[in-house]
């Protein structure tokens, strides 16, 4: 009797172990499932792009870059002793340049500085140290010649194709024998408007005899 007792009992272990089991086995697979994504290697993340650095990446020497207009006229031409191609910004970094420039009409301008950071095409340029920008005289049929306009100080703006020059510094103005000072200045031509800022000190000359 004692045998079949003990088989009868080790049975009714071995079915109540039976119910439990599947879900020991389903809980032993998730743990096992929950480790092997918690120590799995993270795939890389993808770097986010980074902005293109303010680099050289190129550079010219004793160098002369010309520009012309739809009609093929040479609209400008710029020189200096070195330049250096900021790719970030697409400008040009120039020491010592001197630029011409000439409008459809034929009115020449000329400019020069210690040094001058141009755009891609030439027409905004901003000159720094000893800043010079010339706008010659211009004859004109039946009407009064345009006067010579010489604009001089250590920081000028100048959009060549808007005609313009603008400065938040001391800059001296010269039109034709004329004189003026001022803390700072916009100068729009196609427009006829000079804003002369600040400190203004004019010197004007008289017109000559017969005028």
């Amino acid at each position: 009797m004692s045998g079949v007792l003990l088989l009868q009992r080790a049975r009714l272990g071995w079915d109540r172990l039976s119910i439990y089991l599947p879900v020991a086995l389903m809980f032993v697979l998730a743990l096992g499932t929950w480790w092997l994504v918690r120590n799995a290697p993270k795939p890389p993340q993808a770097e986010p792009p980074r902005a293109p650095a303010h680099e050289v990446d190129y550079f010219m020497r004793d160098f002369s870059v010309k520009n012309f207009d739809a009609t093929g006229r040479l609209a400008s031409e710029m020189q200096g002793d070195m330049a250096r191609h900021y790719v970030d910004t697409d400008t040009l970094e120039v020491d010592r340049m001197r630029m011409r420039a000439s409008t459809p009409e034929g009115r020449v301008t000329i400019a020069s500085a210690n040094r001058a950071v141009s755009n891609a095409d030439g027409s905004e340029v901003q000159l720094f140290g000893n800043a010079i920008v010339i706008r010659e005289s211009l004859p004109r049929s039946g009407r009064d010649a345009l006067p010579r306009l010489e604009f001089r100080g250590e920081f000028l703006q100048v959009w060549v194709n808007s005609e313009r020059v603008k400065s938040d510094l001391p800059v001296t103005l010269k039109r034709g024998d004329d004189v003026f000072t001022a803390d700072n200045l916009d100068y729009d031509n196609l427009d006829q408007i000079v804003q002369l800022r600040g400190r203004v000190r004019g010197t004007f000359q008289p017109a000559p005899a017969g005028r």
